[in-house]
């Protein structure tokens, strides 16, 4: 019996040895998993680099980048009011009321703009475009309406171009933004197609962008000079003698005119002759048609 137990004691020892070495190189291959999958990334290859956009997509992606930057809040615009105004007033004395609108028109600090003189048998009128800072229109108006004469008509009206000023200055800053973009394209493009499609845009924007300019330019001048359209009136004292002669005088440029207006249609049937030569003709062809009709029949 101590024989028989001596052998089997030494078979499980050799067992439970080789089981002990098979979970060491177990957990060596476990724990040496994660640093073979490490080393297997690092030493991979590096991805690609991505293919170059072309001119068109690159177009786009600078144009969405421009509207992100658009989206940024716009400078306020103070309100912008343009105002004109008519007035009719009636002098007694053109020259003397002449001279009382220059005094005026210099202590408020404006410009007359246009001026037009019309004299007839009934009246006399002057008529003034004056400019005037926006500041001072209402107190010019006043001058106007106090000191000169007899207010026969006053219209005056206020426009408000807030909105429009604004939207024509948001869409001018996006034009210069995109304007931008255009001119660092056109630094780096490769082709002659490209560079001239690019110069082709830039013009058109740069053209854009000039009218926008100016249509600006107009709203400011108009915004910060009102216009008043001032005319004065005077109206002639007609006597029985004066009228008398204003009749005859006026029947005489009648026969005048009328005199003139019958040269002028004899003088263009005159210059009409080469077509008058053409009758003759016409009327010696018909006869000639007429008869060879007649012979048939």
């Amino acid at each position: 019996m101590k024989n028989v137990f001596l052998p089997v004691c030494f078979l499980m020892f050799i067992h439970c040895s080789q089981s002990g070495n098979k979970n060491a190189l177990n957990a060596d291959f476990v724990n040496s998993a994660p640093e073979t999958a490490v080393t297997a990334v690092s030493e991979a290859s590096p991805p690609p680099p991505p293919m170059q956009e072309p001119l068109q997509d690159k177009a786009i992606s600078n144009a969405a980048t421009g509207d992100q930057k658009l989206r940024t809040p716009v400078e306020a615009i103070s309100k912008k009011i343009i105002k004109n105004g008519e007035m009719r007033i009636q002098v007694t004395d053109i020259r003397k009321a002449q001279d009382q609108v220059n005094a005026i028109i210099q202590k408020n600090k404006a410009y007359i703009q246009k001026e037009e003189f019309r004299n007839t048998d009934t009246d006399e009128t002057l008529n003034i475009m004056v400019r005037v800072p926006h500041q001072g229109f209402d107190a010019l108006v006043n001058s106007f309406s106090d000191g000169v004469g007899a207010v026969l008509s006053k219209n005056i009206s206020s426009d408000d171009v807030t909105e429009e000023y604004t939207d024509v200055s948001i869409k001018l800053a996006n034009k210069r933004i995109y304007l931008e973009k255009y001119r660092d394209m056109l630094k780096s493009a490769k082709t002659t197609k490209d560079m001239l499609e690019i110069q082709e845009n830039i013009r058109e924007l740069e053209d854009e962008i000039d009218v926008s300019e100016g249509k600006l330019r107009f709203i400011d001048d108009r915004v910060n000079y009102s216009t008043l359209d001032l005319s004065l009136y005077k109206e002639k004292v007609r006597t029985s003698a004066t009228s008398n002669i204003g009749f005859g005088s006026r029947f005489g440029d009648s026969l005048t005119e009328g005199w003139n207006t019958f040269v002028s249609f004899f003088l263009g049937l005159i210059s009409l002759w080469p077509f008058l030569l053409l009758i003759p003709v016409f009327v010696v062809l018909l006869k000639r048609w007429r008869r060879r009709k007649t012979n048939k029949s």
